[in-house]
């Protein structure tokens, strides 16, 4: 089955990704979005570098500006059996990309939908999918948590604020963005990073 992927160079859609490649779909090549930079669809910080997290997975990336997504999703959506997404649990991303995917006969294929969170974040440890927080934006995280890898004792911290703030784990409810720089032995050089703060919520901008 043949199919595209809407990535971001987040934890979700290159999951998702990798998921769907199991399954037996073929990904012609992954979209990015590059959005405003308060966008409630689509990851911001370092989208323009998911092509070097896509390469992990073997496809490239085209890019497209936020007001031209649904045009394109319309123009291309009749020749693919699916558009793979990264969504979790967020009702208004879904059901946005589904209508417009219906509408013009193609599925939506969202393999973490509706998962647990937590068994989500013990996927990357099993998988050895190397991820960094770019992004934070919720009461409990602090600047340090910029550029901590998700790892085993990173979902220990996770799970302690869940517990205390009731945040998403997985970062579903924006709390948190994340970059993808290695798959197993494979791992992106960075060379530089950089942190923006803006009040109570910042962003690592990497350069590789």
């Amino acid at each position: 089955m043949k199919a595209i992927s809407l990535f971001s160079g987040g934890k979700d859609s290159f999951l998702s990704s990798m998921i769907a490649m199991e399954q037996g779909y073929t990904i012609d090549y992954g979209i990015t979005v590059i959005p405003e930079e308060y966008s409630m669809m689509f990851h911001y910080p370092n989208a323009y570098l998911s092509g070097f997290s896509a390469s992990l997975l073997g496809f490239n990336i085209k890019y497209i500006k936020e007001n031209a997504f649904e045009n394109y999703i319309k123009n291309i959506s009749d020749k693919y059996d699916a558009i793979i997404t990264g969504a979790i649990a967020s009702d208004y991303q879904k059901a946005r990309i589904e209508k417009l995917c219906y509408n013009h006969n193609t599925i939506v294929y969202s393999p973490l939908w509706r998962l647990n969170q937590e068994d989500i974040l013990d996927e990357l440890i099993s998988r050895k999918i190397k991820a960094k927080i770019v992004s934070i934006s919720a009461e409990g995280f602090v600047k340090e948590d910029l550029g901590k890898d998700i790892d085993s004792d990173y979902i220990k911290y996770l799970k302690n604020l869940y517990e205390k703030y009731r945040i998403n784990i997985a970062g579903e409810g924006g709390e948190y963005e994340s970059f993808v720089y290695g798959l197993s032995d494979c791992t992106l050089k960075i060379k530089s990073q950089k942190i923006i703060w803006k009040n109570s919520g910042g962003y690592l901008m990497i350069e590789i």
